[in-house]
């Protein structure tokens, strides 16, 4: 039986969003995060770390490894990415920057594909609004493309994509790969070719990338909803279970590339029954996918005779729900738990977007006054603490960066200031606009919380980057090491250092580091105290002289060692008798 769409929409409620303004805001968006600042504590730097590695032949291409230990995630495809653009960059740019430069484009990428995912669900006969009896309902495509326009700035809009997002980690490239698929899956009813050549990259992709289960579940479960689904489009029956097939062949094929490759890793791991990791779960279920999770909600509740009519009709809303159930899955039963949760945000966000078109007057209004306080709230308090940092008044706020950062001197820079102060101004703007009473859009009720979340993160980028660049990196740290040994130390030898920690000695340091064994012909060795009390050998052997502890100024629990072999005085040369005449 078919179910009545809860979408009334008339035509001037699908109104475009200027295509211009829209990619402004994401360049704004996409830039800052990867611009002006340094690798990040721990996997920004320690991913870092292996595409260095690979970019000067140190390592294998097909089992990266650094310092001898190999990444935690079992990923090849990052690495290499990173390691390519650091070899076909110009000499005068910055290695950390050239290895960034793939990361943006694959963010971008994660735009394009979470929006024309989104349209092609919304181009789904039942998922268009009601027919009105004498005309002026919304036309199928403008309808689509408002939807669109609505799931990218809810995509946005989620607060958990912000640093995620911006890091040259796999948890990038798995993100870009699953909105890829989401997009493949999606538009194969339209435009088979494209969405089969995507498919294609995205589960290889997600493969490469250190997540060959998710391209397993999502290949297999999107196929299946795709051949459950009535035939949409210009497809018969004979076409959709060729094109499912299809879906079901690539993926395979990626599970066996995995096999191959030995990329299975067993990594489930059950939450434990205790309330307290529940309850944060619970949290970053809450905080991470703000604010779209509350538009899912609603979604699924105005959209609820369509999830239950006969043949999975609603492949709208069925679709996305698998991904998220998917991720949310993973998010449950791995360690890293916001990295598996950030590939459910796309299918979240187009989940959202169909809430926009059920929104009565008054939830929107609420939506706009929330958005309002809580994001003007975190700007203002960002340019407080920044003005304090400057000028000293109010005091607290500078008292407290000293308290938490100690050593950190704050400077002004005239670029990124202005660059907040147009920031602060477009969203003063954006805010005038949007209470204004000419606006019909259907995407009207996400442009506030999207714009929200922009301008924070980019204050943030802005104003804070110095301070943020002092507490998230291994610079000072880095520092403490490097004033302490000459200017050409020559290799130094390292002990129960972590991944990242010896990429950033490597790469803030210049350092020539090689771990440590019996015969080690280097005279300087950074190790991590800690090892150090384990090791007689280094504590009871008087050739090797503590010459300073080091620890990171805003973190207290790193604590590294700093030592120096002494010359052994030579042996004396043996008495002869001397000889009688």
């Amino acid at each position: 039986m078919n179910q009545p769409t809860p979408a009334i929409v008339a035509q001037g409620a699908v109104k475009r969003l200027p295509r211009l303004a829209l990619l402004l805001f994401c360049l704004a968006y996409v830039l800052p995060g990867f611009l002006g600042r340094v690798p990040w504590k721990y996997d920004d730097i320690s991913t870092f770390g292996y595409m260095a590695e690979l970019a000067r032949g140190a390592t294998d291409w097909w089992r990266p490894t650094l310092g001898g230990v190999s990444p935690e995630v079992d990923a090849l495809l990052p690495y290499w990415l990173g390691a390519w653009a650091i070899q076909v960059a110009p000499h005068w740019l910055p290695s950390d920057l050239a290895a960034r430069v793939p990361f943006m484009l694959l963010l971008v990428l994660a735009l394009m594909a979470t929006w024309y995912g989104t349209y092609y669900l919304a181009r789904n006969p039942k998922a268009q609004p009601v027919a009105f009896a004498f005309g002026g309902e919304a036309h199928p495509t403008d309808y689509a493309r408002a939807i669109a326009d609505g799931a990218l700035l809810a995509f946005i809009a989620c607060l958990g994509l912000a640093q995620l997002a911006h890091e040259t980690t796999p948890a990038l490239t798995q993100l870009c790969f699953t909105a890829l698929l989401f997009y493949a899956t999606a538009a194969l009813p339209y435009r088979p070719w494209a969405a089969g050549l995507s498919a294609g990259v995205a589960l290889f992709g997600l493969t490469l990338s250190g997540a060959p289960s998710m391209a397993l579940a999502l290949g297999l479960g999107g196929a299946t909803l795709y051949l459950l689904a009535p035939t949409a489009g210009t497809t018969n029956a004979s076409q959709k279970k060729i094109r499912a097939n299809g879906l079901v062949a690539l993926t395979l094929a990626s599970a066996l590339l995995a096999t191959v490759l030995n990329l299975w890793r067993w990594r489930i791991e059950l939450p434990q029954a205790d309330l307290a990791e529940w309850q944060s779960l619970g949290q970053l279920f809450l905080w991470f996918t703000w604010p779209a999770w509350p538009l899912a909600i609603w979604t699924l509740w105005r959209w609820r005779r369509q999830l239950v009519s006969a043949r999975f009709s609603g492949l709208h809303l069925w679709l996305p729900i698998c991904f998220v159930a998917v991720a949310s899955a993973a998010t449950l039963t791995t360690s890293a738990a916001d990295r598996s949760l950030l590939l459910a945000l796309p299918a979240l966000a187009a989940l959202a977007a169909f809430a926009l078109p059920t929104l009565s007057r008054s939830v929107a209004a609420l939506i706009d006054w929330f958005t309002l306080i809580f994001f003007t709230g975190c700007a203002l308090v960002i340019w407080v603490v920044w003005i304090s940092m400057q000028t000293g008044f109010p005091a607290q706020p500078a008292a407290n960066v000293a308290r938490l950062a100690p050593g950190f001197v704050h400077s002004f820079s005239f670029a990124p200031f202005l660059i907040a102060v147009c920031a602060s101004l477009v969203w003063a703007w954006l805010v005038k606009w949007r209470v204004g009473r000419h606006q019909a859009a259907i995407w009207k009720s996400v442009v506030l919380p999207a714009g929200g979340a922009a301008l924070c993160w980019l204050l943030l980028m802005t104003l804070w980057l110095p301070l943020l660049d002092f507490a998230r990196s291994y610079a000072p740290l880095v520092r403490q090491a490097t004033s302490s040994m000459p200017q050409k130390p020559g290799c130094v030898a390292t002990l129960g250092l972590n991944r990242s920690q010896f990429a950033a000695f490597q790469f803030h340091g210049g350092l020539e580091l090689h771990a440590l064994h019996a015969n080690s012909p280097c005279a300087w060795l950074i190790a991590d105290l800690r090892t150090v009390d384990q090791r007689p050998d280094i504590t009871q052997n008087p050739s090797w002289q503590l010459r300073r502890t080091m620890g990171h100024p805003a973190e207290r629990k790193e604590s590294l060692g700093l030592f120096e072999r002494q010359p052994q005085p030579l042996p004396a040369p043996p008495l002869t008798p001397e000889k009688s005449e």
